[in-house]
């Protein structure tokens, strides 16, 4: 790393050479704000606002017609989202439908997609997974009257904090009926390979399915080269949707004979939703795994943000993510770790192992995270020893990636972090 020159004027050439440099001005960006948590909850862009309001509006003057008459019309709104979304996934449309949220679609999905049989009833999944999933798969497992203590099977993380997909391989035993993971370890960015483990799965007749929240937006996926059985994500982190918006879920076309058991009258073949029968007749692709009617409001924002994303392209986002990254792990390799050994950086150097934020860790990392906050830095915490930083590639700069390292070098000279109590907020 020390070949690179990591100057402010470096900085400033990096950013004049952005093709994505453009797309910031349509964020909505905190006034003395440098704002590094894209990966908890992405910035608003005017081109969402727009769509909100063209939403509202909508809603305003067309009441209930507005599900056959606006411009998109309500009805169908899922399925062009999930169109929309299906190009940034590597899926053919049809196959992503916009619906509920991540955890109710984990639900919706693993109940389709684990059927305990025979020896085949372990659950195959890890233990730096985000909670929810956890919660999720653990909820399944009691559903068919088993123990999830004996069917949930974690994968552990080795002694530099990765996990290790050989290893996640050898726990694919004659017991396991389906593997559930992330494709990024959400607290230290790492990146799995996806196709790798998709194929070591179904040389052993399992399948797969992955929570792509911290991939979907920043990360190219090849779902359908790959052969994922299934997946889902959120779309409030890169994808820019906004607080609590409409998720998405995909399911391979091999697997649309599937039924769903979580039934709900949008997964409705549409020709015959409105004739009310009490016969659940299910839509012949992914919209079968809808259950209620779509939150219009909350996918509104969607119909803007995806635009932007397709616009700026899946691949450029990729590659100046990884840009953005690697010049703060060797900012913080160069001015910071050398000075205060106490710093970490728990997340892959190599490209094809990362994801979009890099993590560091220290003891005090609650009292340097407030520390930054008072600075107008917006990072983000994972208790108890995590700060995650993540710059995005559709609003974020590299002077403000600069920026970071310079205010936390000064934090740690100061001892700045020190005034701070210690004390973590509900929500970090």
């Amino acid at each position: 790393m020390s070949s690179v020159n990591y100057s402010k004027e470096s900085a400033a050439l990096l950013d004049k050479e952005d093709k994505l440099a453009g797309f910031r001005e349509r964020f909505y960006i905190p006034p003395q704000t440098i704002y590094m948590d894209g990966n908890s909850l992405g910035l608003l862009s005017r081109d969402s606002e727009e769509s909100i309001m063209r939403v509202v509006n909508e809603w305003k003057k067309l009441a209930i017609t507005g599900w056959l008459s606006a411009k998109r019309p309500w009805f169908w709104f899922a399925e062009e989202m999930g169109v929309m979304a299906s190009q940034i996934v590597g899926a053919q449309p049809g196959e992503v439908i916009m619906t509920g949220t991540t955890t109710v679609n984990i639900h919706a999905l693993v109940s389709s997609f684990y059927r305990p049989e025979g020896e085949r009833k372990k659950i195959v999944a890890d233990e730096q997974n985000f909670p929810s999933d956890i919660y999720a798969l653990k909820g399944q497992i009691k559903l068919r009257g088993l123990d999830p203590e004996k069917e949930l099977i974690l994968a552990k993380a080795n002694d530099n904090g990765y996990l290790d997909e050989r290893k996640i391989v050898e726990l694919m035993t004659p017991e396991t009926a389906i593997v559930f993971l992330p494709s990024v370890v959400y607290h230290t960015g790492q990146l799995l390979d996806i196709g790798f483990l998709t194929e070591e799965a179904h040389k052993r007749g399992i399948l797969i399915g992955f929570d792509c929240s911290h991939s979907a937006g920043t990360i190219p996926h090849n779902f359908d080269q790959w052969g994922v059985d299934f997946a889902l994500w959120c779309s409030y982190k890169y994808l820019n949707g906004g607080p609590g918006a409409t998720a998405f879920l995909y399911v391979n076309k091999k697997h649309f004979y599937r039924e769903p058991f979580m039934t709900g009258w949008f997964g409705c073949l549409k020709e015959k939703q409105f004739e009310m029968l009490n016969e659940f007749i299910p839509a012949p692709d992914a919209g079968r795994w809808q259950i209620s009617s779509p939150a219009i409001l909350s996918s509104a924002p969607l119909e803007g943000a995806l635009n932007i994303t397709l616009e700026a392209g899946i691949e450029n986002i990729r590659e100046k993510s990884l840009k953005l990254t690697s010049f703060l792990s060797g900012l913080i390799q160069q001015r910071i770790i050398p000075k205060f050994e106490e710093f970490r950086i728990v997340t892959p150097p190599e490209d094809e192992r990362r994801g979009g934020h890099i993590a560091i860790e220290h003891p005090e990392a609650v009292r340097i995270n407030e520390a930054l906050k008072a600075r107008g830095i917006v990072p983000d915490l994972r208790p108890p020893s995590i700060i995650r930083l993540a710059p995005a590639a559709l609003y974020n700069t590299f002077t403000e990636v600069w920026k970071v390292a310079e205010n936390l070098q000064e934090i740690m000279e100061a001892g700045e972090y020190k005034l701070f109590s210690g004390e973590r907020n509900p929500v970090s």
